[in-house]
């Protein structure tokens, strides 16, 4: 038995404070959006009434605006981590990635028996990665366009017009969500182990006899 560093302190900490960041958005957003339901059927009257999400704007807006500043901050940080510390290399797909993602997802699903080589992350973990932070990216963009679609013209031209970019800015929230859930999913298929480094920075492995 042996014990493999994993993931450094910063990352980890990005990790975990994306956590509560992600979730405050997405509830505050919802707070948001039922005060001008613009996608008829996507959230029934009785969603709202359940969860008591109905007549709060106000709130939703300031938790929505505060938050984003730390979720922004955040990302910020660990952008400049990612490339100061040379992680971009560990996490950036290449060729090889996409030529070797179709065999991991079918050794994730159980029909290849042996698994892709890999590093730190496997390809689907690097392109799912990588792909969830230009979906942050564009997530921040849009909501300030469409926050300041007068003063940020330039902005919002950038993805159409103030319905399109809204449209976006709805879509890649749900993209998240489901990142989320996929996300949770994979790690509790991957177990302990793989949990652990998450929160202490290694794994242990076993060696075999």
């Amino acid at each position: 038995m042996k014990v493999v560093e994993k993931h450094a302190l910063w990352l980890r900490v990005h990790h975990w404070l994306n956590v509560p960041f992600l979730l405050l958005m997405m509830w505050s957003g919802t707070l948001i959006y039922w005060a001008n339901d613009i996608y008829p059927g996507f959230f029934p009257e009785s969603f709202y009434s359940f969860f008591h999400i109905d007549h709060r704007l106000a709130q939703g807006m300031w938790v929505h605006f505060f938050v984003a500043w730390l979720f922004i901050s955040n990302g910020l940080f660990y952008l400049i981590w990612v490339f100061t510390s040379g992680h971009w290399r560990e996490l950036i797909p290449t060729l090889e990635t996409f030529r070797e993602a179709l065999p991991t997802i079918l050794h994730d699903l159980g029909l290849r028996s042996i698994a892709p080589p890999q590093g730190k992350f496997n390809a689907m973990q690097k392109i799912s990665y990588t792909g969830v932070i230009f979906l942050g990216i564009v997530e921040v963009l849009t909501g300030f366009a469409i926050y300041k679609p007068v003063q940020l013209s330039w902005l919002l031209s950038i993805f159409g017009n103030y319905e399109t970019t809204r449209l976006i800015h709805f879509a890649i929230m749900i993209a998240l969500a489901l990142f989320i859930l996929m996300h949770i999913m994979q790690v509790i298929r991957a177990g302990w182990n793989n949990f652990r480094a998450m929160i202490a920075g290694f794994e242990v492995e076993h060696e075999k006899e």
